[in-house]
């Protein structure tokens, strides 16, 4: 049944002699497609090829798990592609390489890691990826990635857990524009599918404040309470100095100039990523001298529970949540940004100044390169004093 390459007719096997071949040696096809018939008895399909004018030989699988049909297929789709001056075998070399949706999302994890704001927002990123998203893609090919194995993630959550189905979306979004742009896709599945979802009413996200008028007595309210000293110090403290919640509990001794009475934030931990300079207040550093005995060598302000950690974000949120104030901690900003609107007569852009946004277009910003500081900290020498229990001062600029 051996045959000459030269001499073979198109189709010259059947699919009963592949299947009872014993005779070691090449059976012969056609398209260069020959059956292998090792000493042992093994069976393997190889495809004889010239690609780009060099002759080689591709291996096409085992018999067992190949059909002649399949084989067959293989060999006329690589002739194809020689002939038109394409690489079979580069071909093969790239599927090959081409990652699974869970790989490709670690990779884009790993790349993307070192521009997220915080550690959280990367361990966010990949968790909500493993939970919903892993137990229905994470084994396809990211290149099987339909837009119905999108939707199958997403709609038992859409409606339930609209924020993190949102999120989902999004993140399975970016890991397939990274395959789009390694070349393995031309689309994104995640993209155009809102037409199949069911649609959700869109929540107001306006974080709950307090009428400026009762922050000083959530104050006092915090300083009754059986919270610890580092955690009243910090909710204070933020208080008086209209800043993230992130930033104070975070905030080391390295950043503040006691003798000029400055807080520096350093642009790694502002939103906005640009440093960021807080005049301090005259009960601000009384804050910061009750503080000193609490660091332990952490060279954190106001640490947590734990050595060498911070306070948690719920910590200061759930104090004032027990103590019955409807308020989120950020709200406290707003809490400063509507008394300064109401009750002082600092320009707009210094109250802005001190909540660290960026105020008017870019033209504007490319010449208003000042940080008003001098401004802003009669501002919250103010914002102090009304605290404080002195609101009927009238505070103005000459």
């Amino acid at each position: 049944m051996t045959q000459s390459l030269n001499r073979r007719p198109a189709k010259a096997l059947t699919a009963q002699f592949v299947k009872t071949a014993t005779k070691p040696g090449k059976h012969f096809d056609g398209h260069g497609l020959y059956l292998r018939v090792a000493e042992n008895g093994s069976r393997y399909w190889v495809q004889r090829i010239v690609i780009r004018g060099k002759r080689c030989e591709l291996g096409l699988g085992n018999a067992d798990l190949v059909s002649l049909a399949e084989a067959r297929e293989l060999a006329l789709t690589n002739r194809k592609l020689a002939r038109a001056g394409g690489d079979p075998l580069r071909a093969r070399h790239e599927a090959a390489a081409i990652l699974t949706f869970e790989e490709a999302a670690r990779k884009v994890h790993e790349l993307h890691r070192p521009t997220w704001r915080n550690k959280k927002h990367a361990q966010d990123f990949i968790a909500s990826l493993e939970t919903y998203a892993f137990p229905k893609l994470g084994r396809l090919r990211s290149t099987d990635v339909a837009t119905a194995d999108v939707l199958a993630v997403l709609m038992p959550i859409w409606t339930e857990k609209a924020e993190t189905a949102r999120r989902v979306r999004q993140r399975i979004g970016t890991v397939m524009k990274w395959t789009i742009a390694q070349g393995w896709r031309q689309d994104n599945p995640a993209e155009n599918i809102s037409q199949a979802l069911p649609r959700v009413a869109k929540r107001p996200e306006h974080r709950k404040a307090l009428p400026y008028e009762e922050v000083s007595g959530c104050i006092a309210a915090v300083w009754a309470s059986g919270a610890g000293i580092s955690t009243k110090l910090a909710i204070e403290f933020l208080i008086l100095t209209a800043a993230r919640s992130g930033e104070v509990r975070e905030a080391r001794w390295d950043e503040i100039d006691l003798n000029d009475r400055v807080w520096e934030v350093p642009a790694a931990r502002m939103k906005m990523k640009r440093p960021h300079r807080v005049p301090l207040s005259p009960r601000a550093m009384a804050i910061l001298a009750e503080a000193m005995a609490l660091s332990g060598g952490s060279g954190l302000v106001f640490p947590g529970t734990k050595p060498g950690r911070p306070l948690s974000d719920m910590t200061l949120s759930k104090l004032v949540k027990e103590l019955g104030f409807k308020a989120d901690v950020h709200g406290f900003r707003t809490s400063f940004r509507t008394w300064a609107q109401e009750r002082s007569t600092f320009p707009r852009e210094v109250a802005e100044a001190a909540l660290a946004h960026l105020s008017g277009d870019a033209v504007e910003r490319a010449y208003a390169r000042s940080d008003v500081f001098d401004k802003r900290r009669k501002m919250m020498g103010a914002w102090d004093a009304f605290l404080d229990g002195e609101a009927s001062k009238v505070v103005r600029i000459r």
